[in-house]
């Protein structure tokens, strides 16, 4: 009877080991500061996306944000982490130029009144460090416009009557970005 008691504390004492043990291997200390979000563009009625952009959401933590922590003229990753990415489930029109379904890096050159904006096929990059201009797709330039100060980088889509917008928004700078896919524009005819 001893001996099975002695056995029994040994095993429970073990057992208590091994779980304090898991508990510390769970630990999150290393948590992104900078987590990546996801947002969908679906038309209307319509519960397939069209476009997804993955992209990290940066805090400006009450700083002015562009032509300081986001240099003017100079390649952005548009986020945070890893290089923005954006994946069109149909063709696209982006500006005047048509882009294939498929999944590409999105690439901006913040300037003061306007933004270019640059889709590149060299996917998988981290930030902008690996831009490499050679894989551009397609790029345009949009005009800046000013809103409500927001402390988070944020996207998300209007749609508009012929197609939609993409806006980037972060501080008090909006950017709309147009893309006009083939459904959007046979279903307004």
């Amino acid at each position: 009877m001893k001996k099975t008691k002695i056995i029994a504390i040994i095993l429970w004492f073990s057992m208590l080991v091994f779980t304090v043990e898991l508990a510390s291997a769970q630990s999150f200390n290393n948590l992104d500061l900078e987590p990546h979000d996801i947002v969908y563009y679906k038309a209307e009625n319509n519960p397939k996306p069209q476009i997804k952009v993955l992209y990290g959401r940066p805090k400006a933590n009450e700083e002015t944000v562009f032509g300081t922590k986001v240099p003017f003229g100079k390649i952005w990753r548009t986020g945070a982490n890893e290089a923005t990415e954006i994946k069109f489930y149909t063709d696209v029109m982006f500006g005047n130029k048509f882009v294939k379904a498929g999944s590409y890096v999105l690439y901006t050159i913040p300037k003061e009144n306007y933004w270019t904006i640059i889709l590149n096929s060299n996917i998988n990059t981290l930030g902008a460090f690996f831009y490499n201009p050679k894989y551009d797709v397609a790029k345009i330039d949009v005009p800046v416009s000013k809103d409500n100060s927001i402390d988070i980088f944020s996207i998300g889509f209007n749609e508009k009557q012929y197609g939609v917008q993409m806006v980037l928004a972060w501080g008090e700078t909006r950017v709309k970005v147009p893309f006009y896919t083939e459904e959007r524009l046979l279903t307004r005819l």
